[in-house]
């Protein structure tokens, strides 16, 4: 076997020991991922993906099961290991008595209390078992990772790991830990940031805010470990750039949201795909952690000076999904988590199969270009 082919062959290690004909991951995007955008995608030769962190064992048992009706392809299923939220009564209390006028704006009143909505997947016995009984293709970590002997059990019961990372020292930190793709999330990608730790409301951060090429080109130099790009990817030239920088497969998130097959209500694919769409940043008022978005009101009322410190994630969002309820219910969007990256405006609204077929020609078309340039440099 020559040089050549042995280089090609690890390149594609993932894609290969996947089955897939294609180098398009879906992002799970909880909350906006269904069974039948993850089914879609892979029977299109993809890997699809479903989120089920905001879900308990029994649902996110169901949401697979559903899946599996759909495809008989490998899936991803995605967990949050963030640490658990530390209950702060006098800042809970202090948070809903500020958000009191928005609520009031929609004849509702705030919760009395705020709890921690759902459990990281680190402490949820049942959600680890469930998985073991069902073993998905695929189990995604987000936020971090959980204990060893975790990994070990999902790894012994036949099912392949991802984990995303947003600097080197995560990315090897999930390498030593054994998982066997890094998901490396750069600071335009939609959605939260899955730093493994934050350091918590008005706390100086040392988030390094890579971008995803950056971020992509040091974790391949530096692990042995395969790389899935995410972040900013939207057509076939951002997925050619991430496999041209050594990943060996492109992630895809905003890019699915305007698929019919996606949970996205009326007013989000409209912004997503009515025009212009408004500019993202990364909000922390929503949920507690910083994630990128649409910027709605939640964001300006976190940019005032004398708001009063969040809740712990996810104890923020239940406070979040509550007043956008109220609002929602009166025909309003202006709170809603409204994800999506820095390259959004170059979403388009198509079936989940044709959006993965122009894909795959476009990455195509990039080569052809590419072969056509490297002849004159």
């Amino acid at each position: 076997m020559s040089s050549s082919t042995v280089s090609q062959s690890r390149h594609r290690a993932l894609i290969e020991r996947l089955g897939l004909s294609t180098p398009i991951v879906q992002a799970p995007m909880a909350g906006t991922s269904t069974p039948a955008l993850a089914a879609a995608v892979s029977n299109a030769g993809g890997l699809g993906s479903i989120g089920v962190a905001a879900m308990n064992a029994d649902a996110a048992r169901k949401a697979i099961h559903d899946t599996r009706t759909l495809t008989r392809k490998p899936f991803n299923v995605n967990v949050f290991c963030h640490a658990p939220a530390t209950l702060d009564a006098s800042r809970d209390a202090a948070w809903l008595a500020y958000l009191a006028p928005e609520f009031a704006r929609f004849d509702a009143a705030p919760p009395t209390t705020l709890g921690e909505i759902y459990k990281t997947f680190a402490a949820d016995d049942a959600m680890f078992a469930m998985l073991l009984e069902e073993r998905p293709a695929v189990v995604s970590f987000h936020f971090g990772l959980p204990s060893q002997e975790r990994i070990d059990a999902l790894h012994a019961a036949g099912i392949v790991l991802f984990a995303s990372a947003t600097n080197l020292a995560e990315a090897k930190t999930i390498e030593a830990a054994g998982v066997d793709a890094i998901v490396a999330q750069g600071y335009e990608a939609g959605g939260h940031r899955g730093r493994f730790e934050d350091l918590g409301d008005r706390v100086p951060t040392d988030d390094e805010q890579l971008g995803t090429l950056a971020l992509v080109r040091l974790i391949v130099t530096h692990t042995s470990v395969p790389v899935i790009a995410a972040g900013g990817i939207m057509d076939g030239a951002g997925i050619a750039a991430a496999l041209a920088l050594g990943a060996q497969a492109a992630q895809l998130g905003t890019a699915f949201v305007p698929c019919p097959e996606s949970s996205a209500d009326a007013a989000y694919r409209e912004r997503l795909t009515g025009g212009a769409a408004p500019r993202t940043a990364l909000i922390r008022a929503i949920s507690g952690r910083p994630a990128r978005g649409f910027v709605n009101r939640l964001y300006a009322l976190e940019q005032a000076a004398d708001r009063p410190d969040l809740p712990a994630y996810p104890v923020t969002y239940d406070a979040g999904k509550a007043i956008n309820a109220a609002a929602k219910a009166k025909g309003n969007s202006d709170y809603a988590a409204q994800w999506a990256g820095q390259a959004a405006p170059l979403a388009r609204a198509m079936p989940a199969a044709d959006l993965v077929a122009t894909l795959r020609t476009e990455l195509r078309e990039t080569f052809n270009t590419l072969r056509e340039l490297s002849a004159t440099y």
